[in-house]
């Protein structure tokens, strides 16, 4: 049997964002292909205790059969790693999209202005669909058709329930504390990355990054796209996907 493609989408997403892509991956790879929601968004319950990394991947591995290839999308990147070193059985292979093991910038590491993430959670607390519509227009920032990919998101993530203010509190505390370089570094499993030169949120720098601290990572910098490859660039995206599975 073919081992099973999990995705797993970014912060203030649902699986919804994966509907232009999932198909037509399916036929490519040959194998199915699930998207899963994160807790408390798309209208998936929210963990009953703390809502932290550790209470997400409790949380999901149970919808995540063994040898499982696992795509995470930004956030959903650090799920996917997290997964992979804590239930390593569940992972054959990871590949990122446009993903970061630190997003909030330090000297030594690319990422987010720490700014820019606390004026998100600031907002948040005011308005949490405008802080969203933010965050899209900075994904899609650089993108040669931003207001296109804006304007398709959009769309998706209106066939699901608005995520819980509580999980997007939660996924904004997860982006600026967690560190899973060491993590990254010591992965067994195969792990390759896909990442959009004008990202404003994941510099590409990092993919070189990334492969300084595990020297087996591969990856791919597409020169025209942004924060959300696999909607802006769907076909490279596939054709990436299939040539590391």
């Amino acid at each position: 049997m073919q081992s099973e493609v999990v995705l797993i989408h970014g912060w203030g997403m649902n699986q919804q964002v994966w509907q232009l892509v999932a198909a037509d991956l399916s036929v490519a790879l040959n194998r199915p292909v699930r998207s899963l929601n994160l807790p408390g968004f798309g209208g998936e319950a929210l963990p009953s205790g703390a809502y932290d990394l550790d209470a997400v991947i409790l949380h999901i591995e149970e919808h995540i059969q063994p040898n499982s290839i696992v795509v995470g999308w930004s956030l959903g990147g650090l799920v996917a790693t997290k997964l992979a070193a804590m239930r390593p059985e569940k992972v054959s292979q990871l590949v990122l999209v446009s993903s970061n093991m630190q997003f909030c910038e330090s000297e030594q590491w690319p990422g987010i202005k720490a700014e820019v993430l606390a004026q998100f959670k600031a907002q948040l607390s005011k308005d949490s669909r405008k802080t969203i519509e933010r965050f899209l227009a900075i994904q899609a920032m650089g993108s040669e058709h931003a207001k296109a990919d804006i304007k398709q998101i959009k769309e998706l993530l209106l066939q699901a329930p608005e995520p819980s203010n509580s999980a997007l509190s939660a996924g904004l505390d997860i982006l600026q504390t967690t560190d899973l370089k060491k993590v990254f570094s010591e992965l067994h499993c195969p792990v390759s990355g896909i990442f959009g030169r004008l990202d404003a949120l994941v510099p590409a720098t990092v993919a070189m990054k990334l492969s300084h601290i595990n020297p087996s990572f591969q990856y791919k910098i597409l020169p025209k796209a942004s924060h959300a490859p696999f909607i802006s660039h769907r076909l490279e995206f596939i054709s990436y996907l299939k040539s590391v599975l």
